[in-house]
């Protein structure tokens, strides 16, 4: 069973991914990680561009994210890798090379909780469950703010220009699937929205 599940950025999509894929005994895929180790490499001294880094860079995910065999687990979460993973995941090439490595995973077989985007529009279209994790902008930007460290406010205005990108970039927008199931996170605590997206899944497997 593969569930996908997509939204902006604060909507909890992480969190929310690992809790269900540990929920159900499953694995999780976390898309925007891939997005920016392509974004860190790139950024560095003499790297080629961003496709070319995508196409070359053996990516991998779990405890510990990877790019060549390298931990960049914590590198890509610093706030300029941030801001240029919103810019190189606009690039049709770029998405082109991370959505075949992502599809080849998910269909290697076995239960997938996969976040991101595009996961339900254009990775997995055929996936079982499909969610769009949403939230009011105040609490995107709050949770960002407190997990970043940052003024709400910055955080706020970054975000809502990463809304907008990712909503009207010409390949892959930000948009929910016609058979998504919202959700809002705003006044919710993850138990509840692991719950609800738990029994969404049983019912899915069920028919």
């Amino acid at each position: 069973m593969i569930i996908a599940i997509d939204g902006p950025a604060g909507a909890g999509k992480s969190t929310v991914a690992r809790a269900v894929a540990e929920a159900m005994g499953a694995t999780y895929l976390d898309s925007g990680a891939m997005y920016r180790v392509v974004a860190l490499l790139s950024m560095r001294d003499g790297a080629p561009g961003p496709a070319a880094v995508a196409g070359a860079t053996t990516i991998g995910l779990g405890e510990a994210v990877t790019a060549n065999g390298e931990d960049v687990t914590t590198a890509i979460r610093a706030p300029e890798v941030t801001a240029r993973a919103s810019e190189v995941a606009a690039l049709p090439e770029v998405r082109a090379e991370l959505v075949e490595k992502q599809r080849g995973l998910l269909n290697d077989g076995g239960d997938w909780v996969a976040e991101g985007r595009d996961i339900g529009t254009v990775v997995a279209p055929q996936a079982e469950l499909k969610i769009f994790l949403t939230a009011s902008e105040e609490e995107r930007a709050r949770r960002r703010a407190h997990e970043l460290g940052l003024d709400a406010a910055d955080v706020r205005g970054a975000q809502a220009e990463r809304d907008r990108r990712d909503a009207t970039r010409d390949y892959s927008p930000l948009v929910a699937a016609a058979d998504a199931v919202r959700v809002d996170t705003t006044d919710l605590e993850l138990p509840e929205v692991v719950d609800r997206i738990v029994g969404l899944a049983r019912k899915a497997v069920a028919r």
